[in-house]
């Protein structure tokens, strides 16, 4: 379907290295290769990897890796170093130009003077995300961000209950990101399409939480860029029906609002993707909906 295309290419950052799958790197790197290889590709975009393993994954991706034409891109998870994990990265890229490709980084900062710092030290020319506390004075941090030529990066989720993000928290997030102007991706929780009770690892006793779905996270920020307020979307963060939620050609519809697939895919300028340790479990979920 147009409407779904527009809203999920591209839109899976693949981390099996982290928990809770917390695969080894050569099982990540195959795990990737097939993802690459499978008709669900289109929704696919970079491997993620600390800064620190690169040379584990230019190991373990050795016969892999294209030899030119389509090389892989990956985001890069910063150390306390950035000095020396800008180094690193400058000599991979220069060692496997055509093959693989590191354009994205990944930090965490708490305070403006903390993503300034950052963001001084590291390689231009690279997408950086910066992770921030969702509690934290929001605009702000934002400012540093936007200043710095930076993305924003919100956890969804985690191992345990209390990781996962309220509704109304994600919102504010999102509604402040749209207000300054700065783009953001999220990681952790975000496996399944829909809003959720779902365990937490996959582990036999594993705790379990009610889980953002990725449609929903997506959808409201479809409805934040084409105007809607900060409440409209947080209702969409909360939808758990599956027959609300509606795809077609033309568009996406929910709770009497209708968006063309053009919203959708302006949508998708606000938040760009998301990191997951799964790619097989998104795409199940969606075709267990029919929506694939």
């Amino acid at each position: 379907m147009t409407a779904l295309r527009e809203l999920l290419t591209g839109i899976v950052d693949y981390a099996g290295l982290f928990p809770p799958a917390q695969l080894g790197m050569s099982a990540a790197v195959a795990e990737y290769a097939a993802h690459r290889r499978s008709p669900e590709s289109w929704m696919l975009a970079r491997f993620v990897t600390p800064v620190a393993r690169l040379a584990e994954f230019a190991a373990a991706a050795a016969g892999h890796l294209p030899e030119a034409g389509d090389p892989w891109r990956l985001s890069a998870l910063v150390g306390p170093d950035p000095v020396g994990d800008a180094a690193t990265i400058a000599g991979f890229n220069a060692a496997h130009a055509r093959r693989a490709v590191v354009d994205a980084l990944e930090l965490k900062a708490a305070t403006p003077a903390e993503v300034e710092q950052a963001l001084a030290a590291l390689p231009r020319g690279l997408t950086a995300y910066v992770e921030l506390p969702l509690q934290a004075d929001l605009e702000p941090l934002l400012a540093a961000v936007k200043a710095g030529g930076a993305r924003a990066k919100v956890r969804t989720g985690g191992l345990v209950p209390e990781a996962i993000p309220a509704p109304a928290d994600l919102a504010r997030f999102m509604a402040a990101c749209r207000a300054a102007g700065v783009p953001f991706k999220a990681t952790a929780g975000l496996h399944h399409p829909l809003r959720a009770e779902q365990a937490l690892t996959y582990a036999e006793a594993s705790p379990r939480g009610v889980m953002h779905g990725f449609l929903n996270v997506f959808g409201a920020a479809a409805l934040l860029r084409a105007g809607a307020p900060a409440g409209e979307a947080e209702a969409l963060l909360r939808e758990q029906r599956p027959e609300a939620l509606r795809f077609d050609a033309a568009g996406f519809e929910w709770n009497g609002r209708h968006l063309p697939a053009a919203a959708l895919a302006a949508g998708r300028e606000l938040a760009v993707g998301f990191g997951s340790c799964s790619f097989r479990e998104p795409v199940a979920d969606l075709r267990q909906m029919g929506l694939l």
